[in-house]
């Protein structure tokens, strides 16, 4: 493949988009810090270390300071990113799962299938995705798997009503009236000819919803709804919101790695939609 033909795919098309590299390069280094969290803080980010209240830049033992319990505000930074892209991801996984069926079902066989499925759709979608997640870690115990499941199950209606949209235009078009033809089963058709096409669409809606995801997970946390054993973005905020005035980097820390988890997210969707949506690359 020449350097030319390479810039018209849809690597080389998200290559030249620069928000889109600066977007990925921001994911992949927080992942990166996620997963060498061990390495970079060893020891429990939970545990009083030093004195409290230490600035950013008054013990460089500490470059980022210490909370109010003493406890290294940097090591809490980076395993709370790895809570955050985990409960993020995982709960995304569980939408994709749950919706994906949901809206192929629906939107494939059509029929009492699809009425069913759409009514079971819009009565979650009646109730506030945030207060049924409060609900459900309300009644079971706040772990991070617990408040992934919650937000996953909390938001796969959007995915089943895109699934849904998808195979409801794409069920009737040449290529699969062609599958149908040759006797091909509904099964091949599904998962060999629609399904492809309609993930585009789908992969934008998912980085959109990691954040989403990330932020939920950061707001039960900051409640107090959140994992107690484990550190998080949102419980950082929550614990430090009563020191605005005198240390206000407590807060303004974790908040500035949401913004731009959530900005990092933000630009890989919006340049995989302008990659995948041929009328926004003008093709």
């Amino acid at each position: 493949m020449t350097l030319e033909n390479f810039g018209k795919t849809g690597p080389g098309l998200y290559l030249r988009s620069p928000s889109g590299v600066i977007g990925a390069g921001l994911l992949v280094l927080l992942i990166l810090v996620a997963l060498s969290a061990n390495w970079l803080a060893p020891g429990d980010p939970l545990d009083m270390v030093a004195q409290p209240l230490l600035w950013p830049g008054q013990d460089m033992q500490f470059p980022l300071g210490t909370d109010s319990l003493g406890r290294n505000v940097l090591a809490q930074l980076i395993h709370g990113a790895r809570i955050s892209l985990l409960v993020g991801f995982a709960a995304v996984l569980v939408s994709l799962g749950v919706g994906i069926v949901v809206g192929t079902l629906g939107g494939y066989f059509g029929g009492w299938i699809d009425r069913s499925l759409l009514q079971v759709t819009e009565l979650f979608q009646t109730i506030p995705t945030f207060l049924l997640v409060v609900v459900v870690v309300a009644i079971g115990h706040p772990s991070a798997s617990i408040i992934a499941g919650a937000i996953g199950i909390a938001s796969w209606p959007s995915i089943a009503r895109l699934v849904r949209a998808e195979f409801r235009s794409l069920r009737e078009a040449d290529f699969v009236m062609a599958a149908r033809s040759v006797g091909h089963s509904d099964a091949w058709i599904i998962f060999r000819e629609i399904l492809p096409n309609a993930l585009p669409s789908v992969i934008v809606t998912t980085s959109v919803m990691v954040a989403s995801a990330i932020l939920i997970e950061s707001a039960l946390s900051f409640l107090g709804l959140g994992d107690p054993n484990v550190v998080s973005w949102g419980s950082m905020i929550g614990a430090g919101r009563e020191m605005l005035r005198t240390a206000w980097f407590l807060t303004a820390l974790p908040g500035a790695m949401l913004v731009l988890t959530v900005l990092s997210l933000n630009l890989i969707g919006d340049t995989l939609n302008q990659v995948l949506n041929p009328r926004l690359r003008g093709l």
